[in-house]
């Protein structure tokens, strides 16, 4: 079985790790989105800014690959705090309709980026072109 791999081409910040922010697989998009802007900053502005951010850069991604939020099929969420799923709900709520993707949230010791709050890890499905 022959598999075809390629990277989704974005406007994100390049990122200086060995990482693509998103691969597609067989039918299936692979990515992992942070809070930060274009300069590659972590966005100030506590746990709702940087879930908005984290959604918008979700989105630019999605859009990329020529998806939307519709085709998402699983979140992983992971937050450095309980009291944040609160918010990260909230904000959820304002991007997705239901039926509602898969989903996990893990409360973690910290992110790669000391001042990152939230991070998801999300599965889509990509329409072959």
């Amino acid at each position: 079985m022959t598999t075809q791999s390629y990277p989704v081409k974005t406007e994100l910040f390049a990122s200086k790790a060995p990482l693509e922010w998103a691969i597609v697989n067989n039918g299936t998009l692979y990515t992992a989105q942070i809070p930060i802007d274009q300069t590659g900053a972590v966005v100030a502005g506590g746990i709702e800014a940087q879930t908005r951010q984290t959604f918008d850069n979700l989105v630019h991604t999605l859009e990329c690959a020529s998806e939307s939020l519709s085709s998402v099929l699983q979140v992983l969420i992971y937050v450095t705090d309980r009291e944040y799923l609160a918010t990260v709900n909230k904000v959820y709520a304002e991007y997705f309709d239901a039926p509602y993707p898969n989903r996990a949230a893990m409360v973690v010791a910290g992110l790669a980026r000391e001042e990152m709050l939230v991070e998801f890890v999300v599965y889509a499905a990509v329409s072959e072109s």
